[in-house]
């Protein structure tokens, strides 16, 4: 009878034997590689405020790290000469947008009208300035990278307005 019992619990408890070990980590995340066309864990990029000053220029921390804003205007944002690329966090290096999502949007910020995936941005309400506005961070570093805003074209209609310094091009071949 005993057998009977040790089957029985086998049978029930076989399907979730090494789930543990596919739990969620709190120091990884799933996002899309662009490059892959696939879905990955990655670690989390978790580093002190005195790593991040080493990391990033004094512009980017205070915009990725302080949530600033540049200036409207102030910075061309790069254009991939094979009319193809990715545009990827300055801080961590996860793909963000797509060359084909940018669009003009007279703000003075780089806009896009989707990221290559949800799951490498992350909103948060943001009621910073006596806005009421939606953040956009960086799902693998938590750095700051804009606000989306519901006033972008089809398909999506919305303006993921991104700092520029946030971004750097990886060009993509034809």
């Amino acid at each position: 009878m005993r057998h009977v019992y040790i089957f029985i619990f086998t049978l029930v408890t076989y399907p979730f034997i090494g789930q543990a070990d596919m739990a969620d980590n709190p120091n990884q995340i799933e996002i899309y590689n662009s490059s892959t066309g696939k879905v990955e864990s990655v670690d989390r990029v978790i580093e002190s405020e005195a790593e991040w000053r080493k990391i990033l220029t004094p512009e980017q921390y205070h915009i990725m790290r302080e949530k600033g804003t540049e200036r409207a205007f102030g910075k061309s944002c790069a254009i991939p000469r094979s009319g193809k690329g990715i545009y990827q966090c300055v801080g961590c290096g996860i793909d963000l947008f797509a060359y084909g999502t940018k669009f003009e949007s007279g703000t003075g910020w780089p806009s896009f009208f989707e990221p290559v995936s949800e799951l490498n941005v992350k909103l948060k309400e943001d009621r910073s300035f006596f806005m009421h506005r939606t953040e956009v961070l960086c799902a693998r570093c938590g750095a700051h990278l804009g606000h989306v805003f519901d006033d972008g074209p089809l398909p999506t209609g919305k303006r993921y307005c991104i700092n520029t310094v946030a971004l750097k091009l990886k060009e993509v071949e034809k």
